[in-house]
């Protein structure tokens, strides 16, 4: 099976300052990631409204607030 491109996904909303903060330590690690803005999806609006930042990978879920440590364990390394 071949792996995603970009397996990882940053759902966040323009202006969350948290969101700065949680693309700021992912772009730290060597992960490709993509952004989606809850914001343009009103299903996602309502699962992570309350939640972003959130890593998503496949159907595992970082959940704000992590740290660089919890963030590298998430992406195994």
């Amino acid at each position: 099976m071949l792996n995603n491109i970009v397996p990882y996904i940053l759902y966040h909303t323009e202006g969350c300052h948290l969101c700065e903060i949680a693309q700021s330590l992912i772009e730290q690690t060597d992960i490709q990631y993509h952004h989606v803005d809850i914001c343009d999806d009103a299903a996602l609006a309502e699962r992570y409204g309350i939640s972003i930042p959130v890593l998503v990978q496949d159907d595992r879920e970082l959940f704000w607030p992590f740290d660089a440590t919890q963030l590298q364990e998430f992406i195994g390394v």
